[in-house]
């Protein structure tokens, strides 16, 4: 019962916080709260994570204790989309921050690109619609401290294909 009434209050509290970093920001009209709440309904501790950020809508980068707290949520989630971490002590930290910088870059935000990395070596994949973004994303994933080379596989996507040509003249 006593967990059930902690689980309540932090539950609270993570709800007061979100809504009142929320209307703090309101006046720049560019906020972005996000709360995340883990609730167990057994004597397992509560596990709270409330992320606000206000003027850039960059979500907060995870820290190594993040990681390090939800290592087995990030290795299923991996699993489950076709990734690949290997065995290096590092991998599984490297391909969050790789995947989070590549989610964070203004150019690259909406694209879809797949990182595997196994002992340091990051392995991107996917399609961009320029080379330039290509090479942002290797760019991009080259700055991760900690991943020590990056083989770009990432394909430009054909626009050519996706606009007619125009008609010859006879």
């Amino acid at each position: 019962m006593l967990t059930i009434k902690l689980a309540a209050t932090v539950l609270l509290i993570s709800a007061v916080a979100v809504i009142s970093a929320a209307c703090d920001n309101a006046t720049t009209g560019n906020a972005n709260a996000n709360a995340n709440t883990t609730v167990a309904t057994t004597s397992t501790p509560v596990i709270s994570n409330i992320n606000a950020n206000a003027n850039n809508n960059r979500a907060v980068a995870p820290t190594r204790e993040d990681y390090e707290r939800n290592k087995d949520k990030y290795a299923q989630e991996a699993k489950e989309s076709g990734r690949t971490i290997g065995t290096g002590v590092s991998d599984g930290w490297l391909w969050v921050k790789a995947r989070y910088e590549l989610a964070a870059a203004d150019d690259l935000r909406d694209s879809t690109i797949n990182v595997d990395l196994e002992h340091g070596v990051a392995t991107l994949t996917g399609t961009v619609p320029t080379a330039a973004q290509k090479t942002k994303a290797e760019q991009v994933t080259k700055t991760v401290e900690g991943i020590t080379a990056v083989k770009n596989q990432i394909k430009v996507a054909d626009n050519a294909s996706a606009t007619p040509s125009p008609k010859k003249m006879k």
